[in-house]
Order: C-alpha cells, then sequence, then structure tokens
C-alpha cells in the first residue's frame, strides 16, 4: 500500500467518529497497539525534543526502507506517534522525505491539538525525515548498506 492509500485508510477510520471525545479514544487505542521501542532505546538520544510527553522514536534501515519503533509516557501522544509511525515506517527515506502528510489536516488533528501537542506532533514528523535524510545521505555515501 501507498502512503496515500495508507492516509486514505486513516480517513475513513476518523470519519467514522462523529466528535473529538471518540477521536481522542480511538488515538488511546491505537497508541496500546504501538510496537514498542526495545528498552535499550529509551534514553535521552532517542527523546523527541519539543514534546510536553516522552516520545523515544527509534529508526532502523534494512533493505532500502526505514522502520520505526516508539514509545510515549502520554496515551494520546503514543497515539498520535502510533499514526505517523502507521503511515511512515516500512518506507524509503525518499517516501518519507516526500510526505506531506496531509491526512493530519483532513482529521482534523492539529486543530484539536493543546498548543504544546501540536508542537510535539510537529516535532516528530520533523524527526522521522531528518531520519530519513540521514539514511539517504548515508547511503549515497555507503550503497552497499
Amino acid at each position: 500500500m501507498s502512503i496515500k492509500d495508507i492516509e486514505s485508510e486513516v480517513i475513513s477510520e476518523f470519519e467514522m467518529f462523529e466528535d473529538w471525545t471518540d477521536k481522542y479514544n480511538y488515538l488511546i487505542e491505537l497508541g496500546k497497539s504501538i510496537k514498542k521501542i526495545d528498552e535499550k532505546y529509551k534514553q535521552p538520544k532517542y527523546l523527541i525534543k519539543g514534546c510536553q510527553a516522552q516520545v523515544w522514536l527509534h529508526a532502523s534501515y534494512e533493505n532500502g526502507k526505514i522502520h520505526f519503533t516508539a514509545d510515549s509516557d502520554a496515551l494520546i501522544t503514543k497515539g498520535i506517534i502510533s499514526l505517523l509511525l502507521r503511515v511512515l515506517s516500512g518506507r524509503t527515506p525518499d517516501e518519507i522525505i516526500n510526505s506531506d502528510l496531509a491526512f493530519i489536516d483532513k482529521i482534523g488533528l492539529k486543530e484539536h491539538l493543546s498548543p504544546t501537542r501540536a508542537n510535539g506532533l510537529t516535532n516528530m514528523i520533523k524527526q522521522i525525515k531528518l531520519y530519513a535524510m540521514a539514511f539517504k545521505a548515508k547511503n549515497k555515501q555507503d550503497p552497499n548498506r
């Protein structure tokens, strides 16, 4: 499935709920199913800076694709990062770098978050794209990787 296909799925899922209380509850449920980060990566260098909650993000590069694991100490934040990973994990660096993540606006996520959570969402996206840029640059230096 393409990023756009997964984004469409997410939009459809969120359209099933009429109010944001239900959408927040759905986000919390999504967070419970996230592929958890290994405990060895729950250290400061894997924390996403600028998030109200603690969010750890780890990326690995395998067969030309980036795979992410993450965790957070806040339920809604864990749901937010799980949505991002659902869309972006298992993608090439270029797919991640070029993604516009239009689903975030279409489901109204950013406008329904507190300013600090919205800032955290922006920082999560920025960190994911930074990983993609780093793996792309490293792969250019060592194409056999």
